[in-house]
């Protein structure tokens, strides 16, 4: 299998004037967290966790804010982000549709949910539209084996799909994600979601 390569030797880091791991965003790390582990390198996950909570994915400027607050090197906080999937560090669509291509899915045809977005959205796996309002990506198990084919749109599980039900599922996406959630969970304010 070849290497996927990126020049970051000679690419430009796009920054902008005000930090993106604000005063408000440390606080409350420094509350939840310093307390709970054993030194601040160690709230690396949740630091990165909540960057990509208030911006959609973590840019390559919070990254460094992230190592100069946790008094570690960038490029161990790079190592980690690009070690997990679930971190972004590009800009993803405002709804992000995650096809699960488990054994069990394959078997029950996601790979037609797949295909149908491509499609409909006129992307490829693992890119946005140009309005930036959905992202498509596969995933491996969502661990809901028994009702295949599943997705996630956003943090919200849809199983026994369709064709058809997956058109219903993004004709009834309101406007703005921040309207979106699941109706049978009710978060607590105390919780950090």
């Amino acid at each position: 299998m070849a290497w996927i390569t990126e020049n970051r030797r000679t690419a430009t880091v796009e920054r902008r004037s005000e930090p993106y791991l604000t005063e408000e965003i440390k606080a409350g790390l420094t509350a939840k967290y310093f307390p709970r582990y054993p030194n601040k390198r160690a709230v690396l996950l949740p630091a990165l966790h909540e960057i990509q909570h208030a911006y959609n994915w973590i840019p390559v400027q919070a990254m460094e804010e992230i190592a100069a607050f946790l008094e570690m090197s960038p490029a161990e906080v790079l190592d980690t982000a690009t070690f997990y999937e679930e971190y972004w560090l590009r800009p993803k669509g405002q709804y992000l549709l995650q096809v699960c291509r488990s054994l069990s899915c394959e078997i029950c045809d996601s790979r037609k949910l797949t295909d149908h977005l491509i499609k409909k959205l006129k992307i490829e796996e693992g890119e946005s539209t140009a309005d930036g309002r959905f992202t498509l990506v596969e995933l491996e198990c969502l661990g809901a084996c028994g009702t295949a084919p599943v997705m996630l749109i956003n943090d919200v599980l849809h199983e026994n799909l369709t064709v058809e039900t997956v058109d219903e599922l993004i004709a009834k996406l309101p406007a703005s994600a921040n309207d979106y959630h699941d109706p049978a969970v009710t978060w607590d304010e105390g919780d950090g979601h």
